[in-house]
Parts: C-alpha cells; structure tokens; sequence
C-alpha cells in the first residue's frame, strides 16, 4: 500500500496534525474514516503500519525527503566533517547553510525534519489512542499483542522524538493524551529525554525476542534496548548503556558478518541489522515507499544512474583512512601529506593520472568512497570527473553506500530512475552498538575490554576483498590490523572515536557524535582549515554554542501563535 493512501485510514486528529506542513491540512475530509470504525484490531493494526511508514522519512512522494532521510546524511555528514553537499555550489543552497552552519528559521531543510518526524510522533499517538479506546471497550486486540502494540508505537515515538530532539534541542511534547485545546498551545519547553527514555523501557520490557510475524522491519526488544542504552550514552549514563549493550552483543560475533553485506542490496537482511528503515519498490514501478532520503546521492553525468551528484565524501574523511605500516590508523597524522586522488591537476596532467596503488589504506575506504581509478561495483573505473557534477565545490570522491549494482537496477530501482532504490537504510547496526559499548568500557576505565570491542570491528575490516583496479590488482597496499593495546584512557578514547568514524562514515552519526562528545567545534573548525586548503568556499567557519542544534521553522512558530519559542542563538 503506498503511503498517500495509508495515511487517509488512519482518522488522525486535524488539530493535532496542524503542528505539521500546511500539507497535512490539505486533505479529502471524504476518504477519512471515522473512529467508529477503526478501533478494531484491523484499524489498529493498520494505524500501527502507517506509524512505521515514517521510519522511511517520507509522508508521501519521492522529491523533497532528503532532510528527514532515515540516514541522516544531510544533518549527520554533511554537517560535520564526514561530507560536501556536493552537486553544484548553487544548487540547493539552503543546503549549503546546513553545512557552513548559516541556517535560519526559514530553511527548507528544517521545516522538512520538523513536519514528517512530528508526523511519525503523531501517527504513534494515534495508534496509542485507538488502542486505549479499544482495551477499555469491545478488546479485538488480544492483551498480549495489546502489550506488543503500545511497545511498537512507543519505540517508533520515541525514534521519532529522539530524531527532532538531536536536531533541534527544545520540543513541545505532545503524547496521546494530550488534548487538541492543549496542543494548541503547547510551548516548546519540555525535556523530552525522560519521555523518550519512558517509551524505550516499555518496549524493551514488553517487545518479544524475536520479530512479530518474523517481518525484518518490525520492531523488537533488541532494538529497544539498543535505542535505550544509545539514549543513555547521550546523557553520559555509562554504565546503565553498557548493560543494554552487553544484552544486545550477547554472543554475536561480528567477525563473522561481512561489513559489505550492510550495504548490498541483497542481503541487507543480515544478522548485524537490528533498527533499520526498510525500503521497496511498488508493483507499478514507482518509488515513495523506496530509500528516497538518498536519491540525490546518485553520480551524475554518463555513468549508469545519471543523477544528481550531491553527498560526496570529503578529502578529509578520506585521509582519515590512512593506516602506518602496522595497520594501524593514523590519528593525530593523518592529514599529512594529504592525498586528494586527482583533485588540481591540470586537464594534461589528468589525462595522464595513474592510481597510486602503494598508498596505504583501510580496506572500508573503498567500500565507502568511490575514488578514480578503483573499480566501482560493476559500472566500471570510476573516472573521476565524469561522474561528479562540480569538482570544484564537491571535492573529486563520491559516495559507495547508497548506491547497488547497475546488474540490480532491474526491479530494485524507480521506474525511470535509477537513482532511487530499495536499498534499506541500518538507523542502528551491530557495529555501532559494539563501538558505543567499548565508548562506555573506556569512560568506565575497562580498557582492555575497550580494546577487545574495537579490536572484533577491526578484525572484521581485516577480512574485506581488496577492492582492484581496471586491470584488476588490488587499488592499494590495503590493511588494518587490531590494537596491541590502549596505553592509556586518553589514547583509548581517541581510538574509539576514531573507529567509529572509519566504520561508520557516511551512515548519518557523525555531526551528532561530535556534539554529544563536546568538540563539535574544535574538530569542524581544524576541518574547515585543512579541507579550506583545497577549496576556498570551506575555509573560515566559526562554529558557535547554538550551531549544536538548529532554528526552530519559523513557519511553526507563526503557525502556534506564540507557543513555540526560537532557540537561542537563531
């Protein structure tokens, strides 16, 4: 069922729904149906569905999601020091203010996040509603999957909250009790925190083991207590997240599920995937329920997705994946004698490029960053400029992550458009789970319980097919080795942090971790001068307290009367 008609059987309250775009009130009052007749488990269980259908980020459509996209790459990557918007320098250019940090109340991009993730938190409320109003009458739902109901609704809220709350710090909160006289006026001043923290113990307490109906999208205890322990993390309750953690790791291994399977369309199913936006392809071609948060990620020019160049991997990030002869990242040198593939060179010196393939690097670089010269799944050698809409302004890499094979387009793509896929996008995986755990072992002073955690991510990294060239060797002296050991808690850390992002690179975490971790503004600003050294338009940022967190839409204050107030700095 596509999503344009899911939404008009879920009966959700208008004045509620006022606190979202002016689309949500443009409606067919007709194609509703009265709350009569949906409490009942059917009505039930199909407004649970329609809660789920935000995990996506998108309402209805396909253009236009990319700020609520589940992967968070613009607020997430681009933001911090992970990525470029990318495509040309003119081009979407409020997105250009989420990456310099000049945002205002009148941005695209935040009134996006705000309206779709407000609409998730009220199709959860909804679901709650209809639940209550059906346990306390005829009870079509059984008790048991009553409990399984308000667990799935109440972690989807809490997701949803957790997404507004990283980006724009101060909410209103709005649950199913709240009245619609109240919501009217409800100021944006409550700590949503414990609230979250509320709905996450609930579904951690009452979700099964295992999936409901055995359907990989669906909500488990799992995936509440890994969403409760990463909330915990958050508010520097080390040891309550480590707890949680444990109970996740368990037993699993990650040496033993390969890190591209992640990422491939195909087995995107895995054991390592525990919250994750799931995405497909309708029947007639079309693609509102597919990974349409990414679709601007495709290359561009004559390749075989042909749009639109944006979110491209910044040279930072790619010397970050530099490794010493034992390795081992280069932490505090990485930037030295920067490689930037062909990034400069003349149109002479371009023709006669060749692939350095004696530099040294961590096998996930080209698992992540397609970079000229190595093989790019099987659309050929990445060439480099040709595939990249505006070199200047986007740097020379592009992105592997959300792109699947040109052998897979055929039933994986849009009808007509190859750059939006169905792809799923992992919100959590194992390897972040591992990696925030051993966070908590180092803060705790565990070390070497740090170091095994780290090591079992490396180990796994260690095991990754060379990625080759055209004539098929090997596109670098590829190599990652695990730590000897941690010396000390500050090296520890810093190697922790370090791994997360060469793991994690370009999956949506980084901006938040670097905010969460109290440096948002010494690591961009040292970013903005190396990354400024090869393009002009990065040099100069002044990342000040308020850029943690963004303007709340300026639309939503008018629209509230008063109630919502600016966040400060804005």
């Amino acid at each position: 069922m596509k999503k344009r008609n899911i939404i008009t059987i879920l009966g959700i309250s208008l004045v509620l729904l006022s606190s979202c775009g002016k689309s949500f009130l443009e409606r067919d009052p007709q194609a509703e149906l009265p709350e009569s007749q949906i409490v009942n488990s059917k009505g039930i269980e199909a407004s649970l569905i329609g809660a789920y259908g935000i995990l996506n980020g998108n309402v209805n459509g396909t253009w236009g999601n990319y700020a609520s996209a589940p992967s968070q790459w613009l607020f997430g990557e681009v933001a911090a020091d992970n990525a470029h918007k990318g495509s040309e320098a003119t081009d979407q250019p409020n997105m250009n203010m989420i990456e310099f940090h000049t945002p205002n109340s009148s941005n695209d991009n935040l009134s996006t996040m705000w309206e779709v993730y407000y609409e998730g938190v009220l199709r959860a409320n909804n679901t709650l509603r209809l639940l209550k109003s059906d346990q306390s009458g005829d009870k079509t739902v059984t008790p048991e999957r009553a409990k399984e109901i308000e667990g799935e609704a109440r972690v989807l809220r809490a997701h949803y909250y957790f997404f507004l709350w990283r980006v724009f710090k101060n909410l209103a909160y709005v649950d199913e009790n709240t009245t619609d006289e109240e919501a009217k006026v409800k100021p944006n001043k409550d700590d949503v925190i414990p609230k979250i923290i509320e709905d996450l113990k609930f579904g951690s307490e009452n979700l099964p083991a295992s999936k409901i109906n055995k359907q990989s999208g669906r909500l488990d205890q799992n995936i509440a207590k890994a969403y409760l322990g990463k909330v915990y993390l958050y508010q520097k309750k080390y040891a309550d997240a480590l707890t949680l953690f444990k109970e996740v790791i368990g037993s699993k291994d990650i040496r033993t599920m390969p890190y591209q399977n992640n990422f491939d369309v195909l087995t995107k199913d895995g054991p390592e995937a525990l919250l994750v936006s799931k995405h497909v392809i309708n029947p007639d071609g079309s693609g509102d329920n597919a990974n349409v948060g990414d679709m601007l990620s495709g290359l561009n020019g004559n390749n075989p997705v042909g749009c639109c160049g944006f979110y491209q991997p910044s040279i930072d990030l790619v010397n970050a994946y530099k490794v010493d002869a034992n390795g081992l990242p280069l932490l505090d040198t990485y930037r030295n004698n920067p490689y930037v593939s062909d990034f400069g060179l003349s149109k002479e010196q371009k023709e006669k490029y060749k692939l350095d393939v004696s530099l040294r690097f961590d096998p996930r670089l080209d698992y992540t960053v397609g970079r000229r010269g190595v093989n790019f799944y099987d659309y050929g050698v990445m060439p480099g400029d040709a595939w990249i809409r505006e070199v200047s302004s986007g740097g020379p890499f592009v992105g592997i992550k959300t792109m699947i094979p040109k052998s897979l387009h055929s039933g994986h793509t849009a009808s007509g458009a190859a750059y939006i896929t169905d792809l799923d996008v992992n919100i959590i995986r194992l390897a972040d789970v591992i990696l925030m755990a051993a966070e908590c072992q180092v803060e705790l002073g565990d070390l070497d319980a740090a170091l095994k955690l780290v090591n079992s991510v490396r180990e796994r990294a260690a095991t990754l097919p060379a990625k080759t060239t055209g004539n098929d060797v090997p596109a670098a002296a590829y190599a990652v080795k695990p730590y000897p050991s941690f010396p000390d808690q500050n090296y520890a850390r810093k190697a922790v942090r370090f791994e997360r992002r060469l793991e994690l690179a370009m999956e949506g975490h980084r901006f938040y971790d670097l905010v969460r971790w109290g440096v948002a503004k010494s690591v961009l600003e040292s970013y903005s001068n190396f990354e400024g050294g090869f393009m002009s338009r990065y040099k100069g940022l002044n990342f000040k307290p308020q850029n943690e967190y963004f303007p709340i839409p300026q639309a939503q204050i008018d629209r509230s009367g008063g109630a919502l107030v600016q966040n400060q700095g804005y």
